[in-house]
């Protein structure tokens, strides 16, 4: 059952990356002038972020591990439990606090820092992923 949780939450999150994917715009001023470009990048950010978050919990209650306090914590008891690479961690904890950014205090987005994260860190979702697929298909708890 987990297994199939995961693997579901896993094409979920492939669709979010997807999205930003075809919507990116060749530039950062295109992104700052369509506030309806915005909401789809940051809506389909906000659920990449949550969703990683989801498979790690997923994954850390499997384990029978201590639940982590915040989502940052879910990335580095992966790293931790060497589940994922510590790099990929850091980066995924940096996202978190890019979503807890747009969660709560939208306004104060800074769009040039969006459009460096959909050009350049979207690999950190993939990476992400090949490390959980490669940790479900040697392990499980």
């Amino acid at each position: 059952m987990s297994e199939e949780v995961i693997l579901n939450k896993i094409e979920s999150l492939r669709r979010c990356v997807e999205r930003i994917e075809t919507k990116t715009p060749a530039d950062v001023t295109e992104l700052i002038e369509d506030v309806d470009l915005q909401d789809i990048i940051v809506l389909n950010l906000e659920r990449a972020v949550q969703l990683c978050v989801d498979i790690g919990l997923q994954i850390i209650g499997e384990c029978d591990l201590p639940i982590p306090d915040t989502m940052s914590e879910t990335f580095r008891k992966l790293a931790k439990e060497n589940i994922i690479d510590p790099d990929n961690a850091e980066s995924l904890i940096r996202a978190v606090g890019f979503r807890n950014t747009a969660v709560h205090a939208y306004q104060e987005i800074d769009w040039n820092i969006v459009f460096t994260i959909i050009t350049t860190h979207l690999k950190d979702f993939r990476t992400y992923v090949r490390s959980i697929l490669k940790y479900n298909d040697r392990y499980h708890c």
